[in-house]
């Protein structure tokens, strides 16, 4: 398993006239959460293109629980359960800073290769990279 963790503040243009974050921003934040986590890793996005493998998302599933607020910094936890092999699967948490869950949700990443845009397996070489982080 591999867990990163990031902060966002919440932005004025995120809320609706209530001070309370739109649904819609928080499969952004989950976007944030994996690229900066991907980072972390030694993989920027920028990294995996050049390998010739893009990155699609292929599904999307938020849950929300309590609403985040104007002036919140949220703390997103992105989790990786598994080595991807045809797809990777990450597990998303966002918490208030009271701590408290405001949603919880999972991304899929399909690996299609960017030349002829067909579906593929994890490259190994970024399979190798995953492995390094795995259970650290």
């Amino acid at each position: 398993m591999m867990q990163s963790e990031l902060f966002l503040d919440v932005r004025y243009y995120e809320t609706d006239q209530m001070g309370i974050v739109h649904h819609s921003n928080y499969v952004r934040y989950f976007e944030c959460g994996r690229t900066d986590m991907l980072k972390k890793l030694g993989l920027p996005i920028e990294k995996i293109e050049e390998a010739g493998v893009m990155l699609p998302v292929v599904s999307v599933v938020c849950r929300y629980k309590v609403p985040a607020r104007l002036g919140d910094t949220l703390r997103v936890v992105s989790v990786i359960e598994k080595l991807p092999m045809a797809k990777l699967v990450i597990r998303n948490e966002i918490y208030n800073p009271a701590g408290m869950l405001v949603c919880e949700g999972e991304v899929v990443l399909g690996f299609i290769d960017s030349a002829t845009r067909r579906p593929v397996r994890c490259p190994k070489a970024l399979i190798e990279i995953f492995e390094k982080h795995f259970n650290q």
